[in-house]
């Protein structure tokens, strides 16, 4: 009846009812737990997590600590030298994308880093207009563990991106629920804008065919994570991909996991990195003339086991 009550009534979002779930268990910890150190700790995540409940703010990563036990390191791209490992990765989907292009010229490998910039070209390649990048591997993963270490873009409209993406992830034929394929939004850094949750990423999984639903494509916001000063300094955002549930990480704590769709893929997927450009509409409050931002990655690591 309660449940009924916050999803009907009160129309909360899967994560806005996770965050109910988890205030409850916190709730449990200040009458079960002798360390004052931790009813403080448990007050404050009720508070935060309520935060989330009532107006779907970002909250602390809490979960369990990142185990990588039994796996082993398959690829790992540190960016040294001056040049991108074309053997390794791809350029992906030159040209147009929504309200501007992407392009080779816009990614650079420096100072131990793979550098994706925004900026707004007179003589891009494709004419004038506004130019970001987009990156693959060439050889598709199954399971296992993805992670980057990154610093991602400041200033708006453009956002940093790190996900894996099926053949046909939105068509219910082939995703069937997500066996067959999904999106897996490790993170994407969407929220420059809004100031109540600007230092966090949001984590997200998209499919088609869910509980047999044939029209359009169905997702999970997993919710928005606090990270640590994200446009300034290095953080870690990662997945682990399993046989029976998707594992989500900031910083190597357990954000989120669950087994959204009909199932975890069991199908190879694209690892990309990129720079988004956004609609028209979202690229015109910035300054043509100014503007530049730096999706800044240290490396790209996956393991399997």
């Amino acid at each position: 009846m309660f449940e009924t009550f916050l999803t009907e009534v009160l129309k909360l979002a899967p994560r806005q009812m996770w965050g109910v779930e988890q205030q409850w268990f916190y709730f449990t910890q200040i009458f079960t737990s002798f360390s004052p150190k931790k009813i403080i700790a448990s007050i404050l995540a009720i508070i935060e997590l309520f935060g989330l409940t009532i107006l779907d703010l970002p909250v602390t990563p809490r979960g369990q600590e990142l185990d990588l036990t039994g796996y082993s390191l398959v690829f790992e791209d540190e960016f040294e030298g001056t040049e991108l490992d074309t053997e390794a990765w791809k350029y992906c989907n030159s040209g147009v994308r929504r309200g501007g292009y992407r392009a080779p010229s816009q990614v650079e490998v420096k100072d131990g880093n793979c550098v994706i910039t925004a900026e707004y070209l007179e003589d891009g390649e494709f004419g004038a207009g506004w130019y970001a990048g987009d990156l693959a591997l060439r050889k598709w993963y199954k399971q296992g563990y993805y992670e980057i270490r990154c610093k991602v873009n400041d200033g708006g409209g453009f956002w940093s991106a790190f996900w894996i993406q099926a053949a046909h992830p939105y068509e219910a034929e082939y995703s069937k629920g997500g066996i067959g394929g999904a999106e897996l939004d490790i993170f994407e850094a969407n929220c420059w804008d809004d100031p109540l949750s600007r230092n966090s990423v949001s984590q997200t999984i998209h499919c088609a065919g869910v509980d047999g639903e044939q029209e359009g494509f169905q997702s999970m916001l997993l919710g928005f994570f606090k990270g640590n000063d994200i446009y300034n300094e290095y953080n870690t955002y990662g997945l682990e991909w399993t046989e029976d549930e998707y594992i989500f990480y900031v910083n190597g704590v357990e954000t989120r996991r669950t087994s959204f769709g009909n199932g975890t893929s069991q199908v190879e997927e694209e690892v990309r990195v990129s720079l988004e450009v956004p609609d028209a509409e979202l690229l015109e409050p910035l300054d043509k003339d100014t503007h530049h931002s730096e999706y800044v990655i240290d490396y790209v690591r996956i393991y399997q086991k």
